[in-house]
């Protein structure tokens, strides 16, 4: 395995950019800025191909969007007028003006923190371990919370992610990451083609400002079911309700297990030539289709295109510090958080 640290200067002020390649020549670039992945470069058919949205210096990511490839946190999606509850205290964090809710931890969170990072090296993967200690109050959330996310690349052409936190007071965490996945290497090319797998029977349903309502609803006989892989088109063309509303998907659909035997989910590329699995054991995912219209932004020179790119975002279901049935997020000081999400490309 070969590691190799690219200077600041050439990702910009502060944040330094690590690479990483495995024994087949697949490369993944991750960034101290927002504990990050940048790139994932993958051979295929003797060509290299770059199957993820990214930027190419940090200055980028501050300009353009924050979130892309980034560590979401202490929690990922939105929570309902940013308020919560934690053993009848009630705690309130600040909010979008546009919708009143909080999104993704708050303006300037885990995704804008330059955190720490130290290379491991064993014979049959490398990894980067992230840290940030984020304070007692940080964005309203209560108690200092050590955060580490680990990087890893392996020889089986996996990145995983592993997730470690724990805090000295009770408070939330969910993290994910936010990487936007588009295997055909080009931003001007929808992921319309390629095709989904995802076995969760149920999903949430949102409103029109995105938050959950509570309601879990079978996909069954909805454009939602995708237990039989099938292509993005088949959504994004088919006139329902909750598609219509946002333009695509920005839904968290609720998995029938987790583990790491079989995939959850599983994207497969238009020509059928690569394709990423991915293994959790967090409860449900969050995919969203980077439905931006006009105002996606440029990516590597080139403007990406509505519906470029498509996330698998593992976590706890949003709504959870509101609706039963929707999971638990609170995090107590004699529990340590552990979690771990791997996407194995083939």
């Amino acid at each position: 395995m070969k590691v190799l640290k690219i200077s600041n200067q050439k990702f910009g002020e502060n944040a330094i950019l690590y690479s990483l390649t495995n024994d087949n020549g697949l490369t993944m670039n991750v960034t101290n800025l927002g504990a990050r992945i940048v790139d994932l470069i993958v051979p295929v058919n003797g060509e290299k191909r770059n199957i993820i949205l990214g930027f190419d210096t940090a200055e980028e990511y501050l300009s353009k969007d924050m979130y892309f490839g980034a560590t979401i946190g202490r929690v990922a999606g939105r929570i309902k007028d940013g308020s919560f509850s934690i053993d009848n205290h009630k705690y309130q964090l600040p909010v979008s003006p546009e919708n009143g809710h909080t999104l993704h931890g708050g303006p300037e969170s885990f995704e804008a923190k330059i955190w720490e990072a130290e290379i491991e090296e064993k014979s049959n993967q490398v990894s980067v371990i992230f840290s940030y200690m984020s304070p007692d109050g940080e964005h309203g959330f209560p108690g200092e919370l050590k955060a580490r996310v680990i990087y890893s690349l392996t020889n089986a052409n996996e990145w995983i992610i592993d997730y470690q936190a724990e805090t000295d007071q009770p408070t939330l965490y969910n993290p994910t990451n936010h990487v936007y996945f588009n295997l055909t290497g080009d931003v001007t090319q929808s992921v319309g083609e390629h095709e989904l797998f995802v076995d969760a029977d149920r999903f949430a349903v949102v409103d029109s400002d995105t938050t959950v309502t509570g309601e879990l609803r079978s996909v069954d006989e909805t454009p939602f079911d995708f237990r039989e892989s099938k292509s993005m088109n088949q959504v994004f063309e088919t006139r329902y309700e909750q598609n219509n509303l946002v333009d695509g998907l920005d839904h968290p659909f609720i998995l029938n297990r987790t583990g790491f035997d079989q995939p959850q989910a599983i994207i497969t590329a238009p020509k059928k030539d690569l394709s990423v699995e991915m293994y959790t054991d967090r409860p449900a995912v969050v995919i969203f289709t980077a439905q931006f219209g006009e105002m996606g932004p440029e990516v590597r020179g080139e403007k990406l295109v509505n519906h470029g790119g498509l996330t698998l975002e593992t976590q706890v279901s949003p709504g959870a510090v509101e609706f039963d049935g929707f999971g638990d997020i609170i995090l107590y000081p004699e529990t340590i958080y552990q979690s771990r999400t791997i996407y194995k490309i083939n």
